[in-house]
């Protein structure tokens, strides 16, 4: 069913968050504190930019960055950044 595969999806995002997280010590959230949103914002819009290439082209050169690749890619980016803006509304309360 899709709920199914949405669980699948959300696990298999939290576990290539938490493989790139550990291999980038957290390069997202430092980059966040020092230019704040817009640092997410920039990497998601590449993604999109990049999904957008790929469907009106149909061209794929770079092997391991297909449209289904890139919309995960898309969506570990949103959520970090919610992570993110989520973080700062608590300590702001």
């Amino acid at each position: 069913s899709k709920v199914d595969k949405h669980e699948q999806l959300t696990t298999h995002l939290n576990d290539t968050y938490r493989r790139k997280n550990k291999d980038y010590g957290d390069a997202f959230g430092k980059t966040h504190e020092k230019y704040g949103a817009v640092s997410g914002l920039t990497r998601m819009s590449d993604n999109f930019y990049r999904i957008e290439e790929l469907i009106l082209s149909g061209e794929q050169l770079v092997d391991d960055e297909s449209v289904l690749d890139t919309l995960l890619d898309l969506a570990n980016y949103s959520l970090m950044l919610y992570m993110e803006l989520d973080k700062e509304n608590t300590h702001e309360k």
